[in-house]
């Protein structure tokens, strides 16, 4: 079993490359961990987890355009694309020419994808009882969580310009 490290005992440079301490694995396995727990529980509204990631989105705000539903889950059109045609095959989401500039396409929710959001209201108190943790918590942790995303992203850009 691998030894785990206390924060008080002292750490040499080689202990910051044990799996353990690095941030990016612990982000990762969680992410893993997070996905397999929604699955049982998208599973009853036939969606996968990128998929309720979309709808999520179009809940907020119907009538976006592709792109903006891009930024706002930091994916490229090759990969919503697919995501968006499934949605539509659903019965969920509709896409639509922008009648005052062509090239954008708007998402629309259908009467269905609308009705899909009372059903989805459930999945949020399945995940707090997952983690065993309250809504609040879980509110508080996704904020540090984009806080850390915003910083990354700085950091990134900033190298970037550097460079």
């Amino acid at each position: 079993m691998a030894r785990r490290h206390t924060p008080s005992e002292h750490v040499g440079p080689d202990d910051w490359l044990a799996l353990d301490r690095q941030l990016c694995f612990a982000l990762y396995s969680a992410s893993l961990a997070m996905t397999k727990t929604y699955k049982p529980l998208l599973e009853p509204l036939g969606l996968t987890y990128p998929q309720y990631l979309v709808m999520l989105v179009l809940w907020e705000g119907d009538g976006i355009t592709v792109s903006q539903l891009g930024e706002r889950l930091t994916l490229d059109s090759g990969t919503l694309t697919p995501l968006l045609k499934r949605l539509e095959a659903l019965g969920l989401v509709q896409r639509l020419r922008d009648t005052a500039d062509e090239r954008r396409v708007l998402l629309q929710l259908t009467a269905a994808g609308r009705k899909l959001k009372a059903r989805a209201v459930a999945v949020p108190q399945g995940i707090a009882s997952a983690t065993a943790c309250d809504l609040t918590e879980i509110g508080e942790l996704a904020q540090r969580l984009r806080a850390l995303r915003e910083q990354l992203a700085a950091a990134t850009a900033s190298s970037t310009r550097a460079a």
